[in-house]
């Protein structure tokens, strides 16, 4: 938005893209990102470097007031006394990342520190799509 706001002022008949442009699932997991950013110490995004979704996700944390918030590719990747002083970590993940990552984050915590696990869920998604129709063709 800023940036287009920026072009806008700079070239104002140019066409600025439509708001569904950008994913519902990272509309979403920015959203949740910036309520996050609210009630945690730090935010641990899961995503590889170059996924500008996931980097996206870090720069939402900052920017909403987690300044602890950092990209990692896996639970490997993540030095764990870091946290030692923290009472709560956000774990989030880009949209490309698989649920498995997050989960391995997580049993990595608990080898370090006594934790308990909280789902801040804010919003349900439905959104389905119809797989396409293939013809078939009998010869």
């Amino acid at each position: 938005a800023d940036i287009i706001a920026v072009l806008k002022k700079r070239f104002p008949s140019i066409s600025s893209p439509r708001h569904d442009d950008i994913c519902y699932a990272t509309t979403n997991r920015q959203n949740a990102v910036k309520e996050l950013a609210q009630i945690c110490d730090a935010i641990i995004v899961i995503g590889a470097t170059n996924s500008s979704n996931s980097v996206r996700l870090v720069e939402v944390a900052k920017k909403n007031g987690c300044d602890m918030a950092m990209l990692s590719a896996d639970a490997k990747s993540i030095n764990y006394q870091d946290f030692k002083n923290l009472k709560s970590v956000g774990i989030t993940a880009g949209a490309s990342a698989p649920e498995i990552l997050v989960t391995q984050v997580i049993d990595k915590f608990k080898e370090f520190y006594n934790i308990t696990v909280n789902e801040h869920k804010t919003v349900t998604e439905n959104v389905h799509f119809k797989l396409p129709v293939f013809p078939i063709i009998n010869s």
